[in-house]
């Protein structure tokens, strides 16, 4: 790749000319395999695969059948939304350079990457089979025929389906960001919102393949669970606890976004920050200036840190969301004796079905002013997003309570289903609100985010003090909101009328589930925003590297700080998800303790010792795990700020574009320390909970407290979750203030590119992008992986 970069004649008399790295396919090998096969052999093999699908779903139930066709129309529906998008044109030669130079690299890295990850998920798979030949089977599973062997086998194939759909929806995120970029840099030499619309569809496109992968991925293990094991024949399993079999789909997912949100956030971040400190820093040339040796390194960190890890991490939020939902429906439906509880298992996949038709809704009514008829002056590229969101919240209600009555109607309590959907309603205002704080706190058309601008003015020091009493006053609201809709749906949940044989009320925790399912029903368009973002980044980058006229980087300039915001918003409704599904999945924890030792486990004592110290460890892994994360990137960093001294040394030339920068070789630097960097904080969190609850069940047994172990892993997961979503809060709106204050005053304001002021902002900068993707995104993940795997080794703790 060097020897190509190198090969290009010198660079004066070729100064728009960039490097043609495509020297192989970097592509997935089972995307290889597949486009060796004949198109047609190819479309029965498809059509066999949706045959076999439809009629296991027929086999389990009408409401699969129904998920499964949305689903599918989906798919459709995004390959339209690519043809539509891979249609508009590439812009001048000098453009489609660079991105196959930045695509070349991203696909590079990301094979490599998710091969490394691949690995260690077999490697995982083999010690959790170990685990499960020797686990304590439930009662349950006895009477339902289930040995020990049927069972871990079970969660080792869930555990590598999610895993493998979990890396295919990264992929998707990448592959389509990658080859949308150079055509929003094109649109946007045409006009500005053809430029968003672009954009917005070429998010869509990811956004409907990977949430409806996650939804078809848990409906096809169902079903074929279902099938399999005869669930509900006489003497089989019951519907109501096969959700319980799905959990190691929610951790499989966990662990390949955990992995891929860690090296892909060292990798962008990295390279980013180096770019920044000495390009604009040391040598005053703009960002993503074609003589700065970092610059392909950062534009294809945005695509395998902002795009691949964000579809992988989206993907399990949502895994995650719909295994611990349909695990509480269950649990609530056999304490109730409601007589089909199918409704009340499967209406997570239901919700989320609509959420697909109700966000392509959003996503076709961000038009083009032909299409739209709309006559007049630019309009606020964020105003758009708003409109679609708002459209989008508003089906999302209407779908919701329809879903409610279809499903959730029960004879036992006629008036629940209205219950439910007043939880649901509470999660959508959640999301809503959620989207308007982070809003509020990050873009710089609200005062907190001016503040910290004019901060810079008075030097380096101010600019870091405001944007870190910024974030931290930033986590206050969003807590207040959690706080209000847990204890709101739990309420509303509980005096639903469904209630136990003993007369007791049981309908709480699945309240909460439900408004868990509300908060991320509008998911798709979520991620379509987020998608957004570095589309925008990199197309303004191909944009200033290939020298277009003012005009376009000022149109680029503006999509690129309303792709910050909404980045710095989809976050923040990743935390609020996690919140809320790490609630549920502690729930589902405790009730598979409970099962496995046939011991009441409904509360944690920190009175003990033991249980107080396991609280400790769990919020001392989250400050750790920080703390590793933006460590890496700083290690990283300073290879790359190193490097790019070196060149601007070594090659004076450089400066004049008389001499070519050698951009292969910090690629090559971000891509190995990456790799090598993700994972020390990636062991520390798979490793951590199953060792702190072995160690604790030992103590447990020789000091005659044989649920120890169990108590001070739901104390740790507690801390951890407290303490991880105040982390994730703070780091994620300080970094995305940081990042909007040095946008606002490349806008002009106190003294514009170039000043003092600026060259603070640009310090305040460098210090939030650690914070807000890498360690930030990668908690809100390790939140729900440590939910899921104390789920998964429960066995181990008893």
């Amino acid at each position: 790749m060097d020897d190509d970069i190198e090969g290009l004649g010198p660079y004066q008399e070729r100064p728009r000319t960039f490097p043609n790295m495509r020297n192989k396919s970097h592509a997935p090998l089972l995307f290889r395999a597949l486009m060796r096969i004949n198109v047609r052999v190819l479309l029965v093999l498809l059509l066999l695969c949706a045959g076999a699908i439809f009629y296991v779903g027929a086999s389990t139930s009408p409401i699969i059948v129904f998920v499964f066709s949305v689903c599918i129309a989906s798919f459709f529906l995004s390959i339209y939304l690519t043809k539509w998008v891979l249609l508009k044109d590439e812009g001048p030669p000098e453009m489609s350079q660079i991105s196959d130079a930045i695509r070349d690299g991203a696909e590079g890295f990301f094979r490599t990457q998710y091969g490394t990850i691949s690995k260690m998920a077999l490697l995982l798979g083999l010690a959790i089979l170990g685990i499960y030949l020797f686990r304590t089977t439930t009662p349950q599973q006895e009477a339902s025929g289930i040995g020990r062997s049927t069972s871990a086998y079970i969660t080792v194939i869930a555990f590598l389906f999610g895993a493998l759909c979990s890396g295919i929806a990264g992929y998707v995120g990448m592959w389509v960001s990658v080859r949308a970029n150079v055509r929003v840099s094109s649109a946007a030499r045409r006009s500005a919102r053809e430029a968003l619309q672009v954009a917005v569809r070429a998010g869509g496109f990811s956004a409907l393949v990977v949430v409806g992968m996650a939804v078809m991925g848990v409906a096809i293990l169902y079903a074929s669970f279902y099938v399999w094991l005869g669930v509900d024949s006489p003497g089989r399993m019951k519907s109501v606890d096969l959700p319980l079999l799905l959990v190691g789909y929610g951790f499989g997912a966990s662990f390949v976004a955990l992995f891929a949100q860690l090296g892909g956030g060292i990798y962008t971040k990295a390279a980013d920050v180096g770019a920044d400190l000495v390009g604009k820093v040391e040598q005053g040339i703009p960002e993503d200036d074609p003589r700065n040796p970092a610059v392909i390194a950062d534009l294809v960190g945005d695509n395998v840190g902002d795009c691949a890890a964000r579809g992988a991490d989206l993907f399990e939020s949502i895994a995650a969301e719909i295994i611990s939902a349909m695990i509480l429906g269950g649990t609530m439906a056999q304490r109730c004796k409601i007589e089909d509880p199918s409704g009340f298992i499967l209406f997570p996949l239901v919700v989320h079905s609509f959420d697909l038709i109700i966000s392509s809704f959003g996503i076709f009514s961000i038009r083009t002013k032909r299409e739209s008829g709309v006559i007049g002056a630019t309009e606020d590229p964020m105003e758009i997003l708003q409109k679609g969101y708002s459209v989008t919240v508003v089906l999302a209600v209407l779908t919701f309570g329809l879903s409610t009555r279809w499903l959730l109607y029960t004879e036992q309590a006629p008036s629940a289903w209205l219950n439910f959907a007043l939880c649901g309603l509470v999660g959508i205002i959640t999301a809503y609100i959620f989207v308007w704080i982070t809003k509020y706190y990050t873009d710089y058309k609200h005062e907190p985010v001016r503040t910290l601008a004019l901060a810079s003015s008075t030097g380096h020091g101010t600019n870091i003090i405001a944007g870190v009493s910024l974030g931290l006053e930033s986590t206050a609201l969003p807590v207040l909101v959690i706080s209000v809709s847990i204890v709101s749906a739990f309420w509303l949940g509980r005096t639903s009328g469904l209630v136990d044989d003993t007369g007791n009320p049981t309908g709480g925790l699945f309240g909460t589930a439900v408004a868990t399912m509300g908060m991320l029903s509008t998911a798709a368009y979520v991620l379509t925003m987020d998608m957004f973002g570095p589309i925008a980044d990199n197309a303004g980058g191909i944009v200033e590297m290939s020298q277009q006229p003012e005009s376009v980087r000022e149109i680029t300039d503006v999509l690129d700080a309303v792709g910050n915001t909404t980045k710095a918003t989809t976050k923040g409704f990743a935390i609020g998800s996690a919140a809320l599904a790490s609630f549920l999945l502690f729930s589902a924890y405790m009730d598979e303790v409970a099962a496995l030792s046939n011991v009441p486990f409904k509360q944690v004592d920190i009175a003990i010792p033991e249980v107080f110290v396991g609280g400790l460890l769990g919020s001392m892994l989250i400050f750790l795990f920080s703390a590793w994360a933006c460590s890496a990137v700083g290690r990283t960093a300073q290879e790359v700020v190193n490097e790019v001294r070196r060149q601007f040394i070594e090659r004076p030339g450089i400066m004049d574009y008389k001499e070519k920068p050698d951009y292969g070789r910090c690629v090559s630097i971000v891509a190995s320390a990456s790799l090598r960097e993700m994972i020390k904080p990636g062991a520390l969190a798979i490793i951590s909970p199953t060792v702190i609850g072995f160690v604790f069940r030992i103590l447990g047994y020789y000091t005659g407290q044989p649920l120890l172990g169990a108590k001070v892993v739901a104390a740790m997961l507690m801390f951890a979750t407290v303490s991880g979503i105040l982390m994730a809060l703070f780091l994620n709106t300080a970094g995305g203030a940081w990042d909007n204050a040095k946008k606002y005053i490349e806008t002009g304001a106190l003294g514009g590119k170039g000043s003092d002021c600026h060259k603070a902002a640009i310090t305040g900068d460098t210090v939030g992008d650690p914070f807000k993707d890498t360690a930030g995104p990668s908690l809100h993940v390790l939140i729900k992986m440590l939910a899921t795997i104390t789920l998964v080794m429960a066995p181990i703790f008893l």
